[in-house]
């Protein structure tokens, strides 16, 4: 892409234009790999020192449909900062003269004058440091890096695998239909007619989140709820907390404004930054929603440190139940990134083997990575089950 899009800030800016690509995924789009190379070379091929380039090439090489275009809006803005976002126009208007960007994040607003057009790309020099940030702990973010991540984590999206439903739908292709075949042939009085067909429907698997909000996990809990809010407004997702008791707020995270839903989670859970009883919460939720259908055929994700302080056996024996229940179990455990790891702890060590998948969860980019193994995925300690399993 030239040697002026070499490096900025320690980015090579192909890397920060692809983690654009990944937000992208993150949120929702399809953009697949061809779509991101595509993106590069368009990218390449304009002015990629000006911010309406960048957004028209990945508008035209990365949306696949009309469904992608809000998802879009909300990432670049998310990703290249909330000011100076290129104005909506219809595409086949005239373009606008395209406006300039400076080095400073928090205005992109075009420059007057004859200055010249900065060679550099927008990318390196609005989203080298969303780039950066992506993969960085969230405990070690200063206030303003909080406020990006939570844009960030605002435009993001969390659908679950399919699985084969008992329904039935009509197609083209498919098993013979033998009823709606009897049928036809009834209303045409016996003459010959097409044989009619029907295939089982795909319908999204269940994504239940349970989210520690113990004192030990207190620095991810608001990072690891936004990323429940986000889960829920994808759909078919329920949402607990777990700490010293079991509270469900699915309910509060179903507003549209990730603010207020935070508002709405904080009133309602009665024990944050208390201690850990994952065995006893885990044993309550099988009771009373795990085994009467919650749990059966789900893609179940426990978002913790592993810190128990009761009976480590009780939470093993309840994984192995839990495990026996869903289609899949997934651990994110924030400690799990930093060197030297390992899962020691008791309560950690119990629920380890009838766990499928064992991930971090301390960054935006292992998030989206958490993400990716809830839609299928391959990652962490043990196997699947099969893709029909219950």
């Amino acid at each position: 892409m030239g040697a002026a899009l070499s490096r900025t800030a320690g980015v090579p800016a192909d890397a920060v234009l692809l983690g654009f690509v990944r937000a992208l995924r993150a949120a929702g789009v399809d953009a697949s790999a061809e779509r991101g190379y595509a993106f590069l070379r368009a990218v390449a091929a304009l002015r990629p020192g000006v911010r309406a380039d960048v957004y028209w090439a990945g508008r035209a090489t990365l949306c696949g449909g009309h469904d992608d275009l809000e998802r879009y809006e909300r990432v670049f803005a998310a990703y290249f900062g909330p000011a100076g976002t290129p104005a909506r126009r219809p595409v086949r208007a005239a373009p606008r003269p395209r406006p300039r960007l400076v080095a400073r994040e928090t205005s992109t607003a075009p420059r007057t004058g004859g200055e010249s057009e900065s060679p550099g790309p927008p990318a390196a020099v609005l989203a080298s440091s969303a780039e950066v940030l992506r993969h960085r702990d969230v405990t070690d973010l200063a206030p303003a890096e909080r406020a990006q991540l939570r844009r960030l984590l605002a435009a993001f999206t969390l659908a679950g695998q399919t699985r084969r439903s008992a329904r039935r739908r009509p197609t083209r292709r498919g098993e013979v239909d033998p009823r709606r075949t009897v049928r036809e042939l009834l209303r045409r009085g016996g003459e010959p007619a097409l044989l009619r067909r029907h295939a089982r429907m795909a319908r999204p698997r269940r994504v239940v989140l349970l989210v520690d909000v113990s004192g030990s996990m207190g620095p991810y809990a608001d990072a690891l709820l936004r990323f429940a809010h986000a889960a829920v407004r994808a759909g078919r997702t329920e949402v607990f907390t777990v700490g010293t008791r079991l509270t469900r707020v699915t309910r509060e995270l179903s507003h549209r404004d990730p603010d207020l839903a935070m508002a709405q989670v904080a009133a309602a859970v009665p024990d944050w930054r208390g201690g850990t009883r994952l065995g006893e919460l885990l044993r309550e939720f099988l009771n009373r929603w795990g085994r009467r259908g919650m749990a059966r055929g789900a893609i179940v994700v426990l978002l913790s440190d592993g810190w128990e302080r009761g009976d480590p056996e009780l939470l093993g024996q309840q994984m192995r139940l839990l495990h026996a229940l869903a289609h899949q179990v997934i651990w994110a455990n924030p400690r799990k990134a930093r060197p030297g790891y390992a899962p020691l702890a008791a309560g950690m060590a119990a629920a380890l083997p009838s766990v499928d998948s064992f991930v971090e969860g301390h960054s935006m980019a292992a998030l989206e990575r958490l993400a990716a193994v809830v839609r299928g995925a391959r990652a962490g300690a043990g196997p699947g089950k099969g893709a029909d399993g219950a």
